[in-house]
């Protein structure tokens, strides 16, 4: 424990050790050690001075907890010799006297125990320091109080046993040892390689054990220094109780302490003289904090464990609430209770609120661990560095799905897409208020990546066929990280363009406009009824656009054209079939504008304005989303 064998200080603290170390050591680590912050640390505080042990020494912490063990005899020991004077000058003796021994030995190891001071939270190994705090501190003067053998001692200097009660509390002192006992249990309590509820169980069962057998040992010595034996508790049950055998005596004793505490109250054993009746009351009224304090601890050890049901079947009566208040289809109604029961039987495998908490080199090293095989499987990230799997696989978030529940929904907007994990989806569409199974995709296949990347309604319902988890993400992270990896974008665009190709016909003619999607891809229709797109849609639209990026550009680059609807008439003409916009990307001239208008339309224009009369004179001026018109003037 000393010199060149002595552990740094904090090991764990300020050096990287292994995943085996890590584990084992784990436990021992106290917050009492964690140092201030801003507090430097070098390398020469690293090494304690000679003949000096560090707290959290293993070796150390196995001698304490070995004393312990120790605590726990004087604890029973301490209240039995005064009750029952025979056994102090009998067999106990020599076992007090050797167990005193190893907290003498305690005592003189304590003055070669690092501490930590408090102000600069730094272990402090001068011996010189380590004497002045312990000697000075109520710590020294009870520890040896607690540890003297007074009746020897007394023995030794006046040659005769003393009979007197004053050594019976003198012994009493070592309950000083219990304190031991609190530090242990604390520890427990927070060291992960032991059950709390357990602990805490032992913890309510040794508290009560050891006030049932001290009130009884107490009950016992009133007994037995009353002046009329007959005229206490005991000696109204047992003649002559005081010559009897100590475990008889010991027996009613505890029979009666637990009797009292249970509230049960026989009445076989009952107070007798005055002393006696007041001795009772003050232990009844101990009593009633002692019981509130193992119900209260009991009740949320066991609560807590319903905790989750309770939230689980307070949200469903929610949700049926609400479904029928507002009149909810029956088959959605199933759905929401589905997806409700599932999110809380599949919480401990996602435990998001303990991921959150976890530094973000922890999550990525868990995602990686659990989904890399997946993501890198998929036909869309084939190919792709592994900086960008990397990316992706943290940025992904997993979540399950109930059978027959529908995860996206036919054109609606598309946010996010969704890579398969296990179970099995069905690619719907809906013709004529029915609905037709086009397809079905499973483990490691992509759902809803077609919307994501023609930035279009998504064309498919996907709905799940049995339990399933996926790992989504969102179009905007997607962008985000394929932005520096222009080949890896090649790739992905690359990927995705041969899946297209080799869809089923019956999925191609689906997706409008497919093949001027996949063969020109500056350039998609709109029709002129259709409806201006919303904030958000707009919004939407300027950060996700995988479409209309020339071959020798890098695909999701950072900057991209701004994308307008052209018109080939005025705009006070009113519009038929022929004369459909056309969403293309702003070219860099107004002539190129003319020669895109011409090849759309058919003839071309020498005019340009906005759908408010005004003329256009710069395309600089032109947001996304406008809506031009060419003309001939």
């Amino acid at each position: 424990m000393a010199g060149s064998e002595t552990r740094s200080p904090l090991p764990l603290l300020f050096r990287r050790r292994s995943s085996g170390d890590i584990t084992k050591n784990l436990a021992s680590v106290s917050s009492s050690l964690l140092p201030a912050f801003g507090t430097v640390v070098d390398d020469s505080y690293l090494n304690l001075k000679k003949y000096v042990i560090a707290p959290y020494d293993r070796r150390y912490r196995w001698w304490q907890t070995f004393l312990v063990v120790l605590v726990v005899y004087s604890a029973w020991a301490s209240p039995f010799e005064l009750a029952f004077k025979k056994a102090a000058t009998g067999g106990l003796l020599p076992v007090d006297l050797v167990v005193d021994a190893f907290f003498a030995a305690d005592i003189v190891l304590t003055f070669f125990v690092a501490y930590l001071d408090t102000s600069t939270y730094l272990l402090v190994d001068d011996h010189k320091k380590i004497a002045a705090r312990y000697i000075t501190r109520l710590l020294f003067p009870m520890d040896v109080a607690s540890t003297l053998p007074f009746q020897i001692i007394y023995r030794i200097v006046t040659g005769e046993m003393h009979e007197g009660e004053t050594f019976g509390f003198l012994n009493l002192l070592r309950l000083w040892r219990l304190r031991r006992v609190t530090e242990l249990y604390k520890r427990l309590e927070k060291d992960t390689r032991f059950s709390y509820f357990y602990t805490r169980l032992i913890k309510l069962i040794s508290v009560t054990l050891f006030a049932v057998h001290s009130a009884g040992c107490f009950y016992y010595w009133l007994a037995a220094h009353h002046k009329k034996a007959d005229n206490t508790w005991i000696g109204v049950q047992v003649a002559d109780f005081k010559h009897r055998s100590i475990w008889l005596g010991y027996t009613y004793s505890i029979y009666w302490s637990i009797v009292t505490l249970t509230t049960v109250g026989y009445g076989d054993l009952h107070a007798v003289n005055t002393g006696e009746k007041i001795f009772n009351m003050f232990y009844m009224l101990f009593n009633i904090g002692l019981t509130a304090y193992i119900i209260g601890n009991m009740t949320n050890l066991i609560v807590h464990a319903a905790v989750r049901t309770f939230a689980m079947r307070n949200a469903i009566n929610n949700i049926l609430r609400y479904a029928s208040k507002n009149r909810l289809p029956e088959g959605l109604k199933e759905q929401m209770l589905a997806h409700m029961q599932l999110k809380f039987k599949t919480a401990e495998l996602q435990q998001e609120e303990v991921l959150e908490d976890l530094p973000k080199a922890i999550r990525s090293s868990i995602a990686l661990h659990l989904f890399h095989g997946v993501v890198a499987g998929t036909y869309l990230f084939k190919g792709v560095s592994e900086d960008l799997l990397t990316q992706l696989v943290t940025e992904m978030k997993a979540e399950y799905f109930p059978p027959k529940v529908e995860i996206i929904l036919q054109n609606e907007i598309p946010t996010e897409f969704y890579i398969l994990v296990s179970g099995t989806l069905d690619v719907l569409v809906y013709k004529n208020g029915t609905e037709q199974v086009l397809s079905k995709i499973g483990p490691s296949d992509v759902a809803g990546e077609i919307g994501v990347v023609f930035n279009i309604p998504q064309p498919f319902t996907m709905r799940t066929k049995r339990l399933s988890q996926v790992i989504r993400l969102s179009h905007h992270h997607l962008k985000q990280m394929v932005q520096p990896h222009s080949e890896d974008g090649k790739t992905i665009i690359s990927n995705f363009t041969q899946y297209m190709k080799d869809l089923k016909q019956e999925m191609q003619q689906e997706i409008p406009s497919l093949k001027e999607l996949l063969g020109d891809t500056t350039v998609e229709q709109a029709t002129a009824n259709e409806e201006l797109p919303s904030s958000d849609a707009v919004n939407y639209q300027r950060e996700t656009n995988l479409e209309g990026i020339p071959e020798d550009s890098t695909p999701l680059a950072s900057k991209y054209p701004t994308r307008v609807i052209i018109h080939g008439h005025h705009p006070n003409e009113s519009t038929t079939g022929a004369t459909n916009g056309k969403l293309i990307h702003l070219p860099d001239s107004i002539e190129d504008l003319f020669n895109v208008a011409e090849k759309k339309f058919g003839k071309r224009g020498n005019k340009i304005l906005m759908e408010d009369g005004s003329e256009v004179e710069e395309l600089d001026a032109l947001r996304e989303n406008d809506r031009l018109f060419i003309f001939e003037s």
